[in-house]
């Protein structure tokens, strides 16, 4: 099955990067869809049908805590998952990410490995299962 993936990070070649890793960790099928801040994905998210939201947490205008927060606000994007991926290590911070609805968080840096373990919870085992090439050195993140 091909999901319907917005990544969100203020960071293009971080949106690179993540874009990358799902595709190496098994989802190569998914479409991708990218937004720079919370106010890009908002748009995105009322224009496209997504499965799947993967924010950053520390972006200027929206970030995505704030993101979360709106997407709880509107009926049709509310149910959408949303996976943070963070350098924010604080308790308080990962516990205001569940409070709010996100489905889970991975610390940056991250692995293939991560990632894969991440989005088969939240989305489930069907997917472009090829496995994570573990000698690819080019994986490193």
């Amino acid at each position: 099955m091909a999901y319907k993936v917005l990544i969100v990070d203020d960071s293009q070649p971080m949106r690179s990067v993540i874009k990358k890793t799902i595709k190496a960790s098994g989802f190569g099928g998914a479409e991708f869809f990218e937004a720079a801040n919370g106010q890009e994905a908002l748009s995105i998210l009322k224009s496209q049908w997504l499965d799947i939201v993967v924010t950053d947490y520390n972006m200027p205008e929206m970030n995505g805590v704030e993101l979360i927060a709106e997407m709880k606000k509107d009926e049709m994007i509310r149910t959408i998952p949303v996976l943070m991926i963070t350098t924010e290590g604080s308790r308080s911070k990962i516990d205001e990410f569940i409070q709010l609805g996100a489905a889970g968080y991975i610390k940056k840096p991250f692995t293939p490995e991560a990632i894969k373990a991440k989005l088969t919870e939240i989305l489930g085992g069907s997917h472009d299962d090829k496995g994570v090439e573990e000698s690819d050195n080019s994986l490193d993140f």
